[in-house]
């Protein structure tokens, strides 16, 4: 009933679906429901995209975070969050979630950064948002940059994207990329990466425009890959493998009065993986199709209510199988705010209907707090439930599948601290702590069946205890010639197997880092731009048992050369310079000591 009422009154408001207002937000003083993230506060990262060659450069500063890297440009490229794992973590673009019913991960190398200014790591929502940097003009109607890269192991980068300011109240943009690489790295005494070359082709387009009292935003992406898949180095590979994804969304935005916002959006997006292997070729087409609205209402200036639906429907047509899904998500939010205090709390439902008649329903709890202690030092706290129903491959994929599968269920608790405080005009602090304690429960894991020990299958038998610690400390200088800033985060993740019954009983959860540290600096002078980047991950467990600690040293350089109202940077980039040999994944090593080099024009 809750989720009828919300979804037709958002589309009969909307005379078109549902567009999100960007949920990237750095402090709990933004608030935003959306159905399926329910309310949105900040626990984040803010991390920005704009001198970084790959994804594995944006999110490797976040140490809560784990990313499975399989090696190289074109390896498989995960996220998780606290112990929680890659499935559980969503991801977002220009607040619309990334969906993949088929295996529930994404591959976040398939995601070009040509056209995003930002990222956002929510450890609240357990998420990752990437939101499409807007236009900026000045006396030109066109505006743009040029860049063109090349680097190790047969690696060349070429992008560009055009901004086109249309009239007063609109404006295009348009970016093109690619990536042609070998991969062919050394990884050991006299070993070589074979058949880990991959050929990449990206473009999108990006139309904003201004209302009356609102926004809106079009996004059109194209993505077409040709890659290897080498295997783990004990099981090496021939197999290959060719990727499109393309997807249309639409958002907008508009305040009909003070007290009233409405938010649409609507998404089409089609995936196509087409495997060439050994054991035969496969084939898997997704279909995503979102519908989605949203209404904040202003009832006092110290009182918002907020309502939220969203309806998708995904479909599944491969070699091995075929399946489809109708999911509805409605959300309702309160949220309170003082002077120095604020509260939100929202109630979630979630239902999903397969074709096979399968249908599963939850209802998640949240709230979030934040209490102002004195200026510039917050208290905070939030407590949510995670819900995540099994994928197609987990309930059908053949010989595999099992239909009777319960969703995975998990709670998330935080405590922490902000303080932010400008000590003079070019000085500022800033200090984030969080202890945080998880639980999930219903984890699907495979074990072997009772009717044959030597086929698997995937159950509802695992439990997860996951809890630790984030602390980061910064400082930024800033003087008109030149600006410095500093950096140290550490985590300390403790994520356990309680699966009854299980030999890995009380044993770590694989590839979590027990310790992670990450060192970062960046100092601009005159032009010139130095920034070095340290990470540390240490305590990391595989199947087998301990896995060595490793830790890498990336530096970035440029130059800029201003040209009438133009620019010229030449940059350079060298990651791993300590040459340290490691593994995110066991058996798929990465590269060693690798050099970039490029230049980019802006005008």
């Amino acid at each position: 009933m809750l989720f009828s009422i919300l979804f037709s009154a958002g589309l009969l408001s909307a005379g078109l679906p549902y567009g999100l207002e960007e949920p990237v937000c750095d402090s709990l003083h933004a608030v935003t429901l959306t159905a399926d993230r329910g309310v949105i506060v900040s626990r984040a990262d803010t991390l920005s995209v704009d001198n970084s060659f790959s994804i594995s450069d944006v999110l490797q500063q976040s140490p809560g975070l784990h990313l499975g890297d399989n090696g190289g440009m074109g390896g498989l490229k995960t996220v998780s969050l606290r112990g929680m794992g890659s499935a559980h973590t969503a991801i977002y673009v220009d607040g619309v979630r990334v969906g993949n019913v088929q295996s529930g991960q994404n591959d976040m190398g398939m995601l070009g950064l040509e056209s995003y200014g930002a990222a956002v790591v929510d450890y609240a929502q357990n998420s990752v948002s990437f939101t499409t940097a807007k236009p900026v003009f000045d006396d030109s109607p066109v505006a743009g940059r040029v860049r063109f890269s090349a680097g190790s192991f047969g690696t060349y980068l070429p992008s560009a994207r055009l901004d086109f300011r249309l009239g007063d109240r609109l404006s295009l943009s348009a970016n093109a990329a690619g990536i042609i690489s070998k991969g062919d790295f050394s990884y050991g005494d006299g070993l070589r990466r074979t058949n880990n070359d991959l050929r990449q082709a990206r473009a999108g387009i990006d139309l904003f425009g201004l209302m009356g009292g609102g926004e809106y935003h079009v996004k059109a992406y194209y993505n077409g890959a040709e890659r290897g898949t080498p295997g783990a180095t004990s099981y090496p590979s021939d197999d290959r493998q060719k990727d499109m994804n393309a997807f249309l969304q639409g958002t907008l935005r508009k305040n009909f009065s003070p007290l009233y916002t409405l938010r649409v959006s609507a998404k089409g997006s089609y995936d196509d993986i087409y495997y060439t292997s050994t054991w035969g070729d496969s084939r898997y087409g997704q279909t995503e199709i979102q519908l989605n609205s949203a209404h904040d209402f202003q009832i006092k200036d110290w009182w918002k209510l907020s309502l939220a639906a969203d309806a998708r429907w995904d479909a599944l047509n491969s070699t091995n199988y075929h399946a489809s899904r109708f999911t509805a998500l409605s959300a309702l939010a309160s949220s309170f705010r003082t002077e120095r205090f604020m509260a939100t709390v929202a109630l979630e439902y979630e239902g999903a209907f397969d074709r096979d008649g399968l249908s599963r329903n939850a209802l998640s709890p949240s709230a979030d707090l934040r209490f102002t202690a004195f200026e510039g030092f917050d208290i905070v706290a939030f407590g949510r439930r995670a819900y995540r129903i099994p994928t197609f491959n987990e309930l059908y994929y053949v010989g595999y599948g099992n239909p009777q599968l319960a969703p995975e269920d998990a709670w998330l608790t935080d405590l922490g601290i902000d303080f932010n405080r400008r000590v003079n005009a070019a000085w500022t602090m800033k200090l984030k702590a969080d202890v945080f304690y998880n639980l999930l429960k219903n984890k699907i894991i495979s074990a072997p069946t009772e009717e044959d020990p030597n086929i698997w299958a995937p159950y509802n038998v695992g439990k997860v205890r996951s809890a630790g610690m984030d602390f980061l400390a910064g400082t930024s200088y800033e003087n008109g010639s030149w600006n410095a800033s500093a950096e140290v985060r550490y985590s300390y993740q403790s994520a356990i197997d309680k699966t009854p019954g299980s030999y890995t009983y009380d044993t770590p959860v694989p590839y979590v880092a027990r310790h992670t540290v990450v060192l970062s600096a960046a100092l601009s002078w005159k032009g010139i731009s130095l920034a070095p980047v340290w990470q540390l991950r240490a305590g990391r467990t595989d199947s087998m048992g301990e896995m060595p600690d490793w830790n890498t040293l990336d530096v970035n350089l440029s130059k800029t050369f201003t040209i009438a109202k133009s620019s010229l940077a030449l940059k350079f980039s060298a990651r791993n310079i300590l040459n340290c040999r490691y593994e995110t994944v066991s058996g798929y090593p990465m590269p060693g000591r690798s050099l970039t080099g490029g230049i980019e024009y802006r005008f």
